[in-house]
């Protein structure tokens, strides 16, 4: 492991990237809370905002980011992560202003890559650093690449609803998270989907973090919430996300503040596509 992180650092160190990319885990306990509508839509936002931006589908067995936005891709990061093709290859431009790199099944081979596969797939990721904002919508659960993501991105929005099991299931995952990755220096914010009003979102919120901070020390933040609105649903059905169909919806209206209040947060100084792909290393688990 030390061997593959001090080549890595030397071959970063070569290629001298300074742009700062802010890098995002979008994640769930459980699947069905909207995750995968959200990293879209967000990424669309920032799009809208003038900024580059890379929408990643890091699910490991459900990959449907494409279905959503109504592309059929030829190519995803399984072709990279086995040599067969390059990043620039499999990258897609959108009508949307973003671009887009489809995920797979066999996607947890990310977690058990040999040392040239890993500096290969470093290397490919590398060319990444022109982006603005990366966006990985990873599968829900925790699986060893979901963990490896959450580990390297500047900021992890953990997605929950209102829903008892949603709830209990946030707590579950952030507690995994949290031990897990122990050593790791995390950036975890809630984000509460489907709510029916602005105190609701605040209650479910207050609650996840009371019960974080009173049984694992540890402290996480709100960062909004997203109304329940029929728009999302028809956004689903006609393949055309709801900041699209509809931008004056209430959804889309959450989203746009959402992202004002990430904006507003300055990165830190280990931000950028060199540090993530640092820390993927070093938060792979090890067997």
């Amino acid at each position: 492991m030390e061997e593959q992180m001090s080549e890595l650092r030397a071959f970063m160190k070569n290629e001298a990237v300074e742009h700062k990319t802010r890098i995002i885990a979008i994640t769930s306990g459980k699947g069905g809370v909207g995750k995968t509508n959200i990293a879209i839509n967000m990424a669309i936002t920032y799009a809208q905002l003038g900024k580059r931006v890379i929408l990643i589908d890091g699910d490991m067995g459900m990959a449907n980011v494409n279905v959503l936005l109504n592309i059929v891709p030829q190519y995803n990061l399984m072709q990279v992560i086995n040599g067969q093709k390059k990043m620039s290859e499999i990258i897609l431009e959108t009508e949307y202003s973003i671009r887009f790199i489809a995920g797979a099944n066999g996607f947890s081979k990310l977690a058990n890559l040999s040392k040239e596969d890993l500096n290969k797939f470093a290397k490919e990721f590398a060319s990444l650093g022109d982006a603005d904002i990366i966006i990985i919508d990873t599968g829900a659960g925790i699986a060893n690449n979901v963990l490896q993501f959450i580990a390297a991105a500047d900021e992890v929005y953990i997605v929950t609803t209102p829903e008892p099991t949603a709830i209990t299931d946030a707590y579950g995952v952030i507690k995994i998270i949290t031990t897990e990755l122990v050593n790791q220096e995390l950036n975890l914010r809630l984000l509460v989907n489907r709510v029916h009003s602005a105190d609701e979102g605040k209650r479910i919120s207050e609650r996840i973090i009371t019960i974080v901070g009173q049984f694992l020390n540890y402290k996480v933040d709100y960062i909004g919430f997203i109304y329940e609105d029929p728009v999302v649903q028809a956004s689903v059905i006609r393949q055309k996300p709801f900041m699209i169909l509809n931008p004056t919806s209430k959804p889309s209206v959450c989203l746009t503040h959402i992202v004002g209040r990430i904006e507003k947060t300055e990165l830190s100084t280990n931000s950028g596509v060199n540090n993530f792909l640092q820390k993927f290393v070093s938060g792979r688990k090890k067997h």
